[in-house]
């Protein structure tokens, strides 16, 4: 059943004012957050060591934390890993790397005695732990990786700019550009206010929701291409609103459909595709109404006419004659 038939005619776009105040708003909001608080970066970005241990029987995470504590392990990040009876601690790099530095030993080295350290002080409380692995991961490693990311993001947008150039026209380039920006700086934007971990998965996430963004805009810029060429005479302001309201329904259905698939990857997926699962709900949200507010009142605002997608009718004697 649908949500909205396609004679629906809520006036989406009589409120453009307003919906692009708050588009902006938010974008500046989300730009003034990453310059203050920034991105809670997470052990791929920053570096750091992470030891994978395995118990005989079922462990608590605070259990393990507070063994942690107890033998002198500073700021541990403890997870669960695949069950109840496996766990992934995460320690920040820059104590270890300036100790090694200090003792003239390499930051390798220097994290395996602080693995085994771990090791210590997690058998003194439970001595069934074991550890199955632990590895290191510099800092200049962490930059490369923000870096490569930053620039992953900028070429889908561009590559997405350029498709909708030569699939619709320049307007729809780049008001498909300016929303993909307004999606990504506040999904952003709400991971920074909320401080949650950043990390490839989080980053992985991200760049699907570009993506994820952008389909929605192409559904309802192919409905108003094929709007204006067929009803000529309409005015561009009831061209975009009938768009809106007769991809609607497709709209929130995909949306909330998308939105049920990632709920249950975060609730039974395991804590590893928790940041994958609550970026891309963040981004569907953020997408579906930029899709609804944001899009078209831009290309209303850039000018969009039915000179710029109709055909030429000399050409086409057909659609000479239609209303």
């Amino acid at each position: 059943m649908e949500i909205f038939n396609h004679n629906s005619n809520v006036p989406f776009l009589h409120w453009r004012k307003i919906s692009t105040v708050i588009a902006a708003v938010l974008m500046i909001a989300s730009i003034a957050l990453l310059f203050t608080r920034g991105l809670n970066y997470g052990l791929d970005f920053t570096g750091g060591i992470s030891v994978e241990v395995k118990y005989e029987r079922a462990v608590d995470v605070g259990d393990v934390r507070r063994a942690l504590d107890e033998g002198g392990i500073e700021n541990p990040v403890v997870q669960s890993l695949g069950g109840s009876r496996q766990v992934l601690i995460r320690l920040q790099p820059k104590k270890v790397e300036g100790d090694a530095a200090a003792a003239g030993e390499s930051a390798s080295t220097r994290a395996d005695k602080v693995a085994a350290s771990v090791m210590a002080a997690l058998k003194k409380d439970r001595p069934d732990a074991t550890e199955n692995s632990h590895s290191f991961v510099s800092p200049q490693v962490g930059d490369e990786l923000k870096s490569d990311g930053s620039i992953a993001a900028i070429f889908v947008m561009i590559g997405i700019g350029v498709y909708l150039w030569i699939r619709f026209e320049r307007r729809f380039a780049i008001a498909a550009l300016l929303t993909e920006v307004h999606d990504t700086l506040v999904t952003l934007g709400v991971i920074s206010l909320v401080q949650r971990e950043f990390d490839l998965t989080v980053l992985a996430s991200v760049l699907a929701v570009i993506g994820y963004s952008i389909n929605d805009k192409v559904v309802v810029f192919d409905r108003i291409r094929e709007l204006f060429r067929l009803s000529r005479k309409a005015e561009p302001e009831e061209i975009l609103n009938r768009s809106i309201n007769t991809t609607l329904s497709r709209t929130i259905i995909t949306s909330l459909f998308t939105g049920i698939t990632m709920a249950a990857l975060y609730f039974f997926g395991g804590p590893q595709v928790h940041g994958f699962a609550i970026t891309m709900l963040i981004g569907i949200v953020v997408g579906t109404l930029s899709s609804i507010f944001v899009a078209s009142p831009i290309l209303l605002w850039l000018g969009v006419s039915k000179k710029d997608l109709m055909p030429q009718t000399k050409d086409n004697p057909e659609l000479a004659r239609r209303p």
